[in-house]
């Protein structure tokens, strides 16, 4: 058997700055931060902190877990590259050791390079039978989306595009991403990213695939294309939001089927317009929806796209010490979907405050930009609230 993720004679690739960056697109890293990294992990004394603490503390919430985006061979390889030595060798390692017990349901792996990485195929047929499912996947239902993200539209070619249309029809793919446009790296030259996500756009409206959408910076031309090129009832998912609340408010009222991806950058200081757009949803929710625990009032799904943005507030439960160790100054290098918890409990707290300031007399905006009067009626978001909630979005969207 060749060498792979899945077992323990896999080689782990070198990740070089570069490649870091153009196949990841991160919010809020920049490259002198991994550049540190780098130097770190060449040290024979790292400042990381033991894999133990990526063992999350009781979550506070216990619904079931559904990562509607995460990058799972960039994670393991991104913990193998920091714990040359961890104990998890495999995946399927991995995946009991930081997973198990933690109530994990489902996790929607997105492949987006080009060239399409081979390995896709060696995790989605590993997950088709549900006996594999339980013995190598610890029972967590794996299902996929593939597409070619914006930084990488200069390499999408009829090769590229061969492999993604044999990917959707594998039982484990539920949708085509992620896709769009970034305007904030420019790693492809926008008309390219502009015509390349028209061109998969096309094929998966045809295909009627969910879309699994990358945008940033670049309101004006994901707006316009998706109008353009997208039925109105087809299932979107806005991945990662960190825009404009009111680009959000224009694809919530033109798409009903569309719903926003929140992932643990709603946590940080830097980020306000995720927030603000969680206010808008809960402002405008009607007093007959906020009632019933399982409605559509907040129309987003979780997700960590991990490895990337630990959720801030995760912080504020860890110990201090762990076996000895001081966790003091220092930061965890990876996030996984067993953090989804603590972004739920976030946006909670978010909308508790909405309703807080309704109680207090203040109106809030709602999604199409009216003033509301509902918004003390919203009170009562926990974390497991919020989780039933994006729970049953993620099966709207992805029928997962």
């Amino acid at each position: 058997m060749n060498a792979s993720i899945t077992n323990p004679e896999y080689v782990v690739p070198t990740i070089t700055p570069h490649a870091f960056m153009l196949r990841h697109p991160l919010k809020l890293i920049n490259a002198r931060r991994f550049h540190a990294s780098v130097r770190i992990m060449g040290k024979k004394k790292s400042n990381t902190p033991s894999e133990n603490w990526l063992l999350v503390p009781t979550p506070p919430s216990s619904s079931p877990i559904v990562d509607t985006h995460t990058h799972l061979a960039s994670t393991f390889e991104s913990y193998r590259q920091r714990y040359k030595q961890g104990k998890h060798e495999t995946i399927f390692d991995f995946l009991r050791g930081f997973y198990s017990g933690r109530n994990v349901e489902s996790i929607v792996d997105v492949w987006c390079e080009a060239p399409v990485r081979k390995l896709w195929r060696e995790f989605a047929d590993s997950a088709v039978d549900a006996e594999d499912r339980k013995n190598k996947w610890d029972g967590i239902d794996y299902w996929f989306v593939m597409g070619v993200h914006p930084h990488e539209a200069k390499h999408y070619n009829d090769e590229v595009e061969a492999e993604i249309l044999e990917a959707m029809s594998h039982p484990r793919c539920v949708g085509w991403g992620e896709m769009g446009l970034d305007y904030h790296y420019d790693l492809s030259p926008r008309e390219t990213q502009r015509e390349v996500f028209r061109r998969q756009l096309k094929h998966a409206v045809r295909l009627k695939k969910p879309l699994t959408i990358h945008t940033r910076e670049a309101d004006e031309d994901t707006e316009t294309i998706l109008k353009e090129e997208v039925p109105r009832e087809h299932p979107i998912h806005i991945h990662c939001f960190t825009d404009t609340p009111e680009f959000a408010a224009n694809l919530l009222a033109h798409f009903p089927n569309l719903y926003i991806g929140i992932t643990g950058v709603i946590t940080y200081t830097t980020n306000l317009s995720t927030s603000q757009v969680i206010r808008n949803l809960v402002s405008a929710a009607s007093p007959s929806s906020t009632s019933n625990p399982s409605s559509p009032a907040l129309r987003i799904l979780l997700e960590t796209d991990a490895p990337y943005m630990i959720p801030a507030n995760l912080y504020d439960v860890l110990p201090s010490t762990l076996d000895g160790e001081i966790l003091k100054g220092r930061r965890l290098p990876i996030c996984h979907t067993a953090m989804i918890p603590w972004i739920a409990e976030f946006v909670a707290n978010v909308a508790n405050n909405v309703a807080d300031s309704g109680v207090n007399g203040d109106k809030g905006s709602t999604v199409d930009g009216t003033v509301s009067g509902n918004v003390g009626e919203s009170k009562g978001w926990t974390a497991d609230r919020v989780m039933r909630v994006a729970r049953e979005n993620a099966r709207t969207v992805y029928g997962v």
